[in-house]
């Protein structure tokens, strides 16, 4: 159970934070745009409900999309590093992942 808990842990870590802020803030705006069309049909405004609701999927789409490019822009910043890395350590006859 011990090893669980620290996996979850990770899920939850700081740094993963740190490395995209955005996510979190395009959530954020997602539910506030979220709450305030649920408001909105609440009070019986329907038009200012539904327009809410469509920005919602805007936001809330734009955060996915933030996602996946800044997934992609790290993948690729991995693999470039891996090369240079490989590339510089060549000379001595080490390479990455050779342990």
């Amino acid at each position: 159970m011990g090893a669980t808990n620290s996996e979850l842990e990770g899920l939850f870590d700081q740094k993963k934070r740190v490395k995209n802020p955005f996510v979190p803030i395009g959530a954020f705006l997602t539910a506030g745009v979220l709450t305030a069309g649920l408001i909105s049909f609440r009070q019986g405004n329907s038009h200012l409900g539904q327009k809410l609701m469509r920005a919602r999927v805007v936001v809330q789409g734009g955060t996915v999309a933030l996602m996946v490019s800044i997934f992609d822009l790290l993948i690729y910043t991995m693999d470039v590093a891996e090369k240079y890395v490989n590339q510089h350590f060549k000379k001595v006859g080490y390479r990455l992942g050779d342990d």
